[in-house]
This record gives structure tokens, C-alpha cells and sequence, in this order.
């Protein structure tokens, strides 16, 4: 083991005494940052970049749920951010916003609230399947794609928030229910009870927060978009990269003497491997740190934002050490690992918001680590914590996994790490 983080370390200061790798390691994202935030107005004297978002509410629920989200974007907290206007007819609403009138139209489906809590008169068993929520429709302005952006990820923590309280109080009354303690007669009121207080406070985990806190978190920061979205573009270069190294290696003969010294097969690539990751952790990490250092973005859960980081990179090595394992010559790895950062970078959206895109590019998105890595950054950034990144970082480590277990597989089939 010690050999492993030995090695692993080698390999993490020979990469920052190299100049070039650094300049686009660290330099390239955070110029590309600095100039995007000038686009955006980001550093234009307004602290949020965005103000006065304009939004066409149509709640066709006019339910708890429904006018409980249409007061989130009627609420003080953004007030200075939002600019809702409400309206009765969807296709209206759709008109407006092709005529480039507002940013978004959010869509409140009659239904919507029904479809969460129970309606009265509702019976009870433990064999219940519980049916799939109404959807809200978010319609993007495609010519706004910054402003739509902040409004979907509102919506979509909002809706995460319902969605959690429900499948939770769910699952309570389930288990009270097997255990005998709640009857099936009791259990509707039971259940309405958990969603009586949505418009209120943090009492329940399915409302935006309303205090100063939740308040300053949910004032969207573009560059809580723009930072980590040029950081995990440029990961995708700094995993090629390392991953260029060990093929560097063993045509210099420096990895074949490696491999006959008393250290193992295993412990030369978990090593190297190693290496690559703490690399990506160090840039992604620095990145993330001047962002707020030097830019004010403020990032809530420090614990959230490092699992977040340490899931991105692994995801993001995983698909490094798959193109190591394809590829036969350093050159193939460098002119790959390039083409791979700019195709992830528009799958994923560092350079395009996804919810402007088909929904056939935003299910392909979902193989990039960039897409999830910018998901959980977003959710951060609007005031979420660790048990609402589990998604992206479930996702995230689940793809590292998988990559690693067939670069491994082809490691040992073309014979790249024999003595």
C-alpha cells in the first residue's frame, strides 16, 4: 500500500513542475471563467449577475403543492432575482416565450398536488403503488439560456425537495402500518398531515428555505455554473493526460524497470492511477477554491462539495483510464482525450445549457461526468447539502466504477502492464 501512495505522489508533483500542464490545468479554466463572468454581466457591479429574471407562473393546480411553488417565485427572498407574472393559459404562456418575452414559463399541471398527497377518501394497504407525480413543464426561452437555466434549477430543487418528503412519508407510514401501530383508516390523515405545512418554514425537508440563510443560498451566482463548469471541461484533459504518461513510460522503458522491481502489477497501476486522481483533485479543488476566494461564489455544505469533488474526479479517471486502455501510442491518447474534453464539455454543458437541448442529447448527457459533476455544483449552489447530491454522486461513482473494471480488463488483454 505504501508503495501505491508512493508512486501515486511521484506522479502528483512531476505534473505540477510541468508548466505546460499546469497552464491548462489551472490557467486556461479560470481565465475562461474570469472572461465568461464579464459576458454574463457577472462583474458588472451586480453580485448575482442576473436580476429581474421574468417568469410567466401557470398554476393550473391552484392546490397546496401548486400555489406553494408559485410562492417561492412570488416570495421576497427573490424578489430581486425574479420578476414572476402569472397567467391562465399555457399556450399563451408558450407564445410569450417564443416571442421572447420572458425567460421561462412554468407550467403547473392541474393534478400536481393530487398526485403527491392524498386525496381524502383515499384507502390504505401495504401492497399500494403509489403512482408517478404529475410533471411540471418548465418552457425554456432558447435565446435566454443562462436565465432559464437559474429558473429550471429552482423548480428542479423544489420538486427534489416534494419528491424526497414524499417517498420519506411514504415509507413511514408503510412501516408503521406493517408494525400495526397505524391503522389503514388513520394512515390518509397521517399522511396528508406531513405536507400541511409546506408554505412554512424549514420544519419540512419539501420547502425551499424562507429564513436569511436559505435566502442567500438561492440567489443563483452565474458563476456557481460557469467555475466548475470550465473546471470539469478541463478535467477531462488532466485524466488524458496522466493517462498519456503511462504509455509515455513504458515506451521510454521507464515502466518496464518499474515493473520488475519488487513492487507488484497491481500496486504500478493502482499507483499510477493514483496519481491521475489526486491531480484531478488538486485542479478541480483549486479551481473551486479561487472561485470563491477570488470571486465571492459561495458553496454551503464544505463536506457536500468535497465528496462531490472526490465523485467528479473519479468518474472523470474512469473514462481517462478506458481511453489509456484503447489507445497504443501516447499520440492517440492526447488527440482522443482532446476530442473526448470537447465532446463532454457540449454533452455535459460546460459550454450550453442542457435544458436548451433535445431531450435525446440531455439522456446522452448522462454518460459524461461532466453533466452530474455540474448538477450536484448547481444544487450546492442553491443551498443544497450532502443528501441531495446523492443522485449525481450515486451516478458518478457508479460510472467510475464500471470504466475502471473494463480499462482493467483491457489492460490485461493487451498486455500494457506486463513485465
Amino acid at each position: 500500500m505504501l508503495k501505491l501512495f508512493l508512486i501515486g505522489i511521484k506522479d502528483l508533483k512531476l505534473i505540477f513542475r510541468d508548466r505546460a500542464a499546469l497552464i491548462f490545468m489551472l490557467l486556461a479554466p479560470f481565465l475562461l471563467t474570469i472572461g465568461m463572468g464579464f459576458v454574463t454581466g457577472r462583474f458588472s457591479g451586480n453580485s448575482n449577475g442576473l436580476s429581474n429574471i421574468p417568469v410567466l407562473i401557470v398554476n393550473l393546480d391552484q392546490e397546496q403543492l401548486g400555489n406553494a411553488l408559485a410562492d417561492v417565485f412570488a416570495s421576497e427572498d427573490l424578489a430581486d432575482l425574479i420578476e414572476p407574472t402569472a397567467s391562465s393559459d399555457p399556450e399563451t404562456a408558450r407564445r410569450l416565450i417564443d416571442e421572447d418575452k420572458a425567460a421561462a414559463a412554468i407550467i403547473i399541471p392541474a393534478g400536481f398536488t393530487s398526485s403527491i398527497i392524498p386525496v381524502e377518501g383515499t384507502t390504505f394497504s401495504q401492497n399500494n403503488v403509489q403512482p408517478e407525480p404529475v410533471k411540471i413543464e418548465v418552457y425554456a426561452n432558447p435565446t435566454r439560456p443562462t436565465s432559464a437555466g437559474v429558473v429550471k434549477a429552482i423548480v428542479d430543487e423544489f420538486v427534489s425537495r416534494v419528491e424526497e418528503g414524499r417517498t420519506r412519508g411514504m415509507t413511514s407510514i408503510m412501516q408503521l402500518m406493517q408494525a400495526g401501530l397505524l391503522s389503514p383508516q388513520n394512515a390518509q390523515s397521517e399522511a396528508r398531515k406531513l405536507f400541511e405545512n409546506v408554505q412554512q418554514t424549514e420544519s419540512t425537508a419539501i420547502t425551499l428555505k424562507t429564513n436569511k440563510e436559505g435566502a442567500a443560498a438561492i440567489q443563483f451566482d452565474i458563476l456557481a455554473y460557469m467555475a466548475p463548469g470550465m473546471a470539469l471541461l478541463f478535467l477531462m484533459y488532466t485524466v488524458s493526460h496522466g493517462g498519456r504518461s503511462i504509455l509515455a513510460e513504458r515506451s521510454q522503458g521507464t515502466l518496464p524497470r518499474l515493473l520488475i522491481s519488487p513492487t507488484s502489477t497491481a500496486q504500478v497501476l493502482g499507483g499510477k492511477v493514483l496519481g491521475i486522481f489526486l491531480t484531478g483533485v488538486s485542479q478541480v479543488g483549486i479551481l473551486i477554491l479561487a472561485s470563491s476566494v477570488f470571486f465571492g461564489v459561495k458553496w454551503g455544505d464544505t463536506l457536500g462539495l468535497v465528496i462531490l469533488i472526490l465523485a467528479a474526479v473519479f468518474g472523470a479517471t474512469g473514462w481517462g483510464m478506458l481511453v489509456t486502455a484503447l489507445a497504443r501510442t501516447p499520440a492517440q491518447i492526447g488527440s482522443t482525450g482532446s476530442a473526448l474534453m470537447l465532446i463532454f464539455g457540449i454533452l455535459g454543458g460546460s459550454f450550453i445549457n442542457l435544458d436548451q437541448m433535445p431531450a435525446y442529447v440531455r439522456t446522452l448527457s448522462k454518460i459524461t461526468p461532466n453533466a452530474w459533476g455540474l448538477d450536484g455544483f448547481t444544487t450546492l449552489a442553491l443551498g443544497g447539502r450532502l443528501p441531495n447530491l446523492m443522485q449525481p454522486i450515486t451516478a458518478l461513482l457508479i460510472m467510475g466504477s464500471v470504466l475502471f473494471g473494463i480499462a482493467v480488463l483491457l489492460f490485461n488483454r493487451n498486455g500494457i502492464m506486463q513485465k
